[in-house]
């Protein structure tokens, strides 16, 4: 069906393609040169990306059902989620000036840093800490605790808040982790990619929250600088675009995606959708992120062994790519995206539903 032309799936080889592949193959003998099998084994401990594809490659156009894949988070490829036009004209500005043309430096530029520092400094967003991929969040006792227990162990904490901007649960009070780092020393991790739905720029910042200079004095802040002296910089034109987007962004900027996830929520889990699918259980509603969980009840399946063979013959009976437990340590478990549009979600849920009632003892 067309609705989902738009997605950025793989595409589904056809007979005659792989016929053709055969074919060419048989010339490989005359060649003096193969491929290195490093980054295959490297890739081979299970990692997200390589289950997804594995995935994919066992959906069918015999199935005779458009691919959904609701097995990785990326809700820029629906048309619902596109970002704020301040956003895209922040960087059209910077692109006609010219000013991001040129290398940056590995640290980032100064106005970006500057109006990074001055975002976090005054921002106070109704929120609390997101988590992911289950969509938790923390109250300020939870965190101090954390904290707490950091300086009495004598280590740092490391704070991932990329997902401070899309959080649209009950209770929203945002608590940054740098908020206790006068107990102990914060690294906070930020990015624009998830709250203002940019993934594919692939710009973010570590800042460090330290005032009491234990992250200097341990040589921590020398090793993240070193780090950076040797990666790849982020584009010079989204580094000058960042300064005008943080300083347009309101609430307002994140508040139809936030209403869209939440009401993905309530189709899921308030309507009854999933709990009316035999042997999948949601045992916590989200409250942020793009992300549901969901626990297989094995023993009450046939012929399932574990979360990766359901997501296997799930792919390969309807064409539905959901996540495996297994990819993120949650083995027995499935992740379900929910950052997509309401029909692609009723439409997974309906083939989920197709899937389980047969294999439900």
């Amino acid at each position: 069906m067309s609705f989902y032309n738009h997605l950025i799936v793989p595409t589904l080889q056809t007979e005659t393609e792989a016929e053709t592949q055969k074919q060419d193959a048989s010339d490989n003998n005359v060649w003096y040169f193969r491929g290195s099998d490093t980054a295959a084994k490297a890739s081979s401990v299970m990692m997200m990306r390589v289950i997804v594809y594995k995935l994919f490659d066992l959906c069918s156009p015999e199935v005779k059902k458009t691919l959904l894949p609701l097995g990785h988070g990326d809700p820029a490829v629906y048309p619902c989620f596109r970002t704020s036009i301040h956003v895209e004209n922040a960087v059209v500005d910077v692109i006609r000036s010219g000013k991001g043309n040129s290398y940056g430096p590995a640290a980032g530029i100064l106005p970006a840093r500057q109006k990074l520092k001055q975002f976090r400094k005054h921002c106070r967003y109704d929120y609390h800490n997101p988590n992911n991929p289950c969509g938790n969040v923390y109250s300020h006792d939870h965190l101090k605790k954390v904290a707490d227990t950091a300086r009495k162990l004598g280590i740092l904490v490391i704070a991932d808040e990329v997902y401070r901007e899309t959080i649209y649960g009950d209770n929203p009070n945002f608590v940054p982790m740098g908020k206790f780092s006068s107990i102990a020393p914060v690294i906070t991790l930020g990015s624009i990619s998830k709250g203002w739905i940019v993934p594919g720029w692939r710009i973010g910042w570590i800042a460090l929250n330290d005032p009491r200079g234990v992250l200097k004095s341990a040589g921590v802040a020398q090793s993240i600088q070193q780090n950076i002296d040797i990666n790849p910089d982020v584009t010079t034109v989204f580094q000058f675009a960042l300064p005008e987007i943080l300083e347009k962004s309101t609430k307002e900027t994140f508040a139809e995606k936030n209403l869209i996830l939440k009401q993905n929520v309530e189709l899921v889990c308030d309507r009854h959708r999933l709990r009316n699918i035999p042997c999948v259980v949601c045992t916590k509603k989200p409250e942020s992120c793009t992300y549901l969980l969901a626990k297989l009840e094995l023993p009450l399946m046939e012929d399932i062994e574990d979360d990766m063979d359901f997501c296997m013959k799930l792919a390969k009976e309807e064409n539905l790519v959901l996540l495996p437990g297994v990819a993120l340590g949650l083995k027995n478990w499935i992740r379900i995206t929910i950052g997509v549009e309401a029909q692609m979600l009723e439409d997974a849920l309906e083939r989920l539903n197709g899937f389980c009632k047969p294999n439900a003892i």
